[in-house]
C-alpha cells in the first residue's frame, strides 16, 4: 500500500482518522516525496564527491610528506651546509612579504568581529594547500 510506504500520507490529525486519503492526494504526496528523496540524494552525492576528493588530496600530501620524511632519514646532513642561513632567511622574508601584504589588503580592523571574520576568510583563501 502507498499510503504505508510514504511518511507524509501517515494520519496527523486524530480528528479526521476515520476518513481516507483521496487517491490523488495519497500520488501527490508520493510526488513530493520522491522529489525530496531525489534532492536529498544528489547533496548526498554532491557531498561523497567533495569527501573523494578532500580524501584524493590528503592522500597526496601524506605521499609527499613521507618522501620528504625518507629523504631526511637518508641523508639526515645532505644540504645543510649548502645553503646558508641568509639565503634562506631571504626565501622566508620574500614568501612572508607577499602573504603580509595580502594578509594587510584583506584585513578590516571596525570592529572584532570583523577583524575576526577577515582572519578566517584570508586563511581559507591564502593558508591552504594546493
Amino acid at each position: 500500500d502507498l499510503q504505508a510506504i510514504v511518511p507524509t500520507c501517515e494520519q496527523q490529525d486524530f480528528s479526521i482518522g476515520s476518513q481516507k486519503l483521496s487517491k490523488a492526494i495519497v500520488l501527490q504526496k508520493t510526488i513530493d516525496y520522491i522529489q525530496f528523496l531525489h534532492k536529498e540524494k544528489k547533496k548526498q552525492e554532491e557531498e561523497v564527491s567533495t569527501l573523494r576528493k578532500d580524501v584524493m588530496a590528503l592522500k597526496i600530501m601524506k605521499v609527499n610528506y613521507e618522501q620528504i620524511v625518507k629523504a631526511h632519514q637518508d641523508n639526515p646532513h645532505e644540504g645543510k651546509e649548502q645553503v646558508s642561513d641568509e639565503v634562506k632567511f631571504n626565501v622566508f622574508q620574500g614568501i612572508m612579504d607577499s602573504l603580509f601584504q595580502s594578509f594587510n589588503d584583506s584585513i578590516s580592523v571596525t570592529s572584532f568581529q570583523e577583524l575576526s571574520a577577515c582572519v578566517f576568510s584570508w586563511i581559507e583563501e591564502h593558508c591552504k594547500p594546493q
